[in-house]
């Protein structure tokens, strides 16, 4: 799996925004908090790894928040770095023991990419999911007859027990749209994703009305970069950024391959894809004119 690249240093110890957080978002914060002491405390990734029996390499992972961490590994690190305060201690222990609960999508890693689980997580813990699409209506928008159509077309021959499967982890994905959680949405289409039919013109249609309810939602923004706009700024594929609501947790850029995913996480790597993102809403026709052009198109098919 492409692995996200580290997220940087936390400001301050996590709080109470950490007890919100899910799994992916707590390996990250405990794991930005461990290399915070380590590097208070000037030890290296490879004196510290030495002393909880790995390299400096596994220090690297566990600081980035991907991996699980051993409960003796966290408190043999605490004990290297000199954090004696057992309140302390205590709190990054709980958050890292918190961090290894297993997700929903675990009950469904038949039919989950190991690439693919760690953005379900930060999808869970993102406050606001901004995401550029050219061919397909997003994952968090879609019906369950519009994804069960792509899935058959992209894994011919697998069993309709599998693609069943995998249209219920899409539409358990939409539960974090719905209060109590009402994760913020901003979608900018091209409008060729649209037109581009799916599964037939009824399937179509019931998909681009669902998208006008949706749209309609005080959550959720949905602009389309219609085909008058000539070439698309950027010339890129999809891209998501996810921005999350914890101090210290900087925005992550994913961008999915035909057989993995790239996940960004350095500043000087993030900031132009969240500049294309705003000359996108910009270039794109403003939400309130969704309504009209999903309109228009559902009375021509």
């Amino acid at each position: 799996m492409a692995t996200a690249h580290d997220k940087g240093d936390l400001a301050e110890t996590p709080g109470k925004d950490a007890a919100r957080s899910g799994p992916t978002a707590l390996r990250i914060l405990v794991g930005a908090q461990l290399r915070r002491f380590r590097e208070a405390g000037g030890i290296s990734r490879e004196d510290a790894g030495y002393a909880i029996r790995g390299s400096h390499s596994k220090i690297s992972r566990m600081e980035g928040g991907r991996t699980s961490f051993k409960m003796r590994d966290v408190a043999d690190l605490l004990t290297l770095y000199g954090v004696a305060d057992e309140k302390e201690r205590e709190a990054v222990l709980a958050l890292a023991k918190q961090a290894n609960e297993p997700s929903w999508w675990h009950d469904y890693r038949d039919v989950v990419h190991d690439w693919f689980e760690d953005y379900l997580g930060l999808e869970q813990d993102a406050a606001l999911i901004r995401t550029y699409e050219v061919q397909f209506v997003p994952g968090l928008l879609q019906t369950e007859e519009y994804a069960r159509a792509i899935f058959s077309l992209g894994n011919k021959g697998e069993s309709a027990e599998r693609i069943e499967r995998r249209v219920e982890v899409r539409m358990r994905r939409q539960r974090i749209l719905a209060p109590p959680m009402s994760r913020k949405l901003w979608v900018v289409l091209d409008e060729a994703v649209l037109h581009h039919r799916v599964g037939g013109p009824e399937i179509m249609r019931a998909q681009l009305e669902h998208l006008d309810r949706m749209a309609a939602q005080p959550n959720i923004t949905v602009q389309v970069v219609p085909f008058t706009e000539g070439w698309v700024v950027g010339g890129v594929g999809p891209v998501t950024i996810l921005r999350f609501a914890q101090a210290g947790l900087r925005d992550v850029v994913y961008l999915e391959q035909l057989a993995g995913a790239q996940y960004l996480g350095k500043e000087s790597e993030v900031l132009p894809y969240q500049t294309l993102m705003d000359e996108l809403g910009v270039q794109a026709a403003p939400a309130p004119d969704t309504p009209a052009i999903l309109r228009k198109i559902i009375d021509s098919l």
